[in-house]
């Protein structure tokens, strides 16, 4: 199980080092995202009945610093990105974060949204 998670945290570093140049004018970038949300990845490899509250700061920080809708749109994407390219999540206890954390980001994360219908 430690191996497990330990392959997991590398993939998503790996991730974070490859999406880590900056989109054209967004306050936050994916790098910086991917790093902030890193707590979360326990809780949305193995849920359990509620994230940790570094998770849930996380997903805060990250919502408040997406202010414009390129923002939003680039978190989006980035989101998209790091669920397609780690095995194993649950994807329900993903897409459940913003709304258990008190972050409203206005769609919901599944494999398929379309970032461009972000406002």
């Amino acid at each position: 199980m430690a191996s497990s998670m330990l392959v997991k945290v590398t993939c998503l570093a790996t991730i974070c080092l490859v999406l880590g140049i900056p989109l054209a004018n967004a306050v936050i970038t994916c790098r910086d995202a991917a790093i902030t949300l890193m707590g979360c990845l326990p809780y949305v490899a193995h849920p359990t009945p509620s994230p940790p509250q570094n998770c849930c700061a996380a997903v805060l920080d990250v919502t408040g610093q997406a202010i414009t809708r390129e923002d939003r749109q680039a978190v989006c994407s980035c989101l998209k990105g790091l669920m397609n390219g780690i095995p194993g999540l649950d994807l329900t206890a993903l897409a459940s974060l913003p709304k258990v954390c008190g972050a409203n980001i206005g769609y919901e994360i599944s494999p398929d949204m379309d970032c461009s219908k972000i406002n």
